[in-house]
């Protein structure tokens, strides 16, 4: 029992590195709809890591916050503003 205690990490955080099922579930489109948004740049490109395809989550969070809004979204132009100065 107490070696299962040591193993459990404790600290609740998010993912840096996402499968494609994952990078499209996390921005909210199927993964057909989400190939077809790499494919014409409005999702960036994955990074390989010994043959293993991953998305970077803050990369999908800015390219997400580029997308064209129906409506002001002052967190979204926060991000937008800020992820073009870096």
């Amino acid at each position: 029992m107490a070696t299962s205690l040591r193993l459990h990490d404790p600290v609740a955080y998010a993912p840096r590195g996402l499968s494609r099922e994952e990078a499209a579930r996390y921005i909210g489109v199927g993964t057909t709809k989400f190939d077809e948004m790499v494919s014409d740049r409005r999702m960036p490109k994955p990074k390989r890591v010994d043959g293993r395809t991953i998305w970077d989550r803050i990369a999908l969070d800015a390219a997400f916050s580029d997308l064209p809004s129906e409506g002001e979204n002052r967190i979204d132009e926060i991000l937008s503003r800020n992820s073009r100065r870096a």
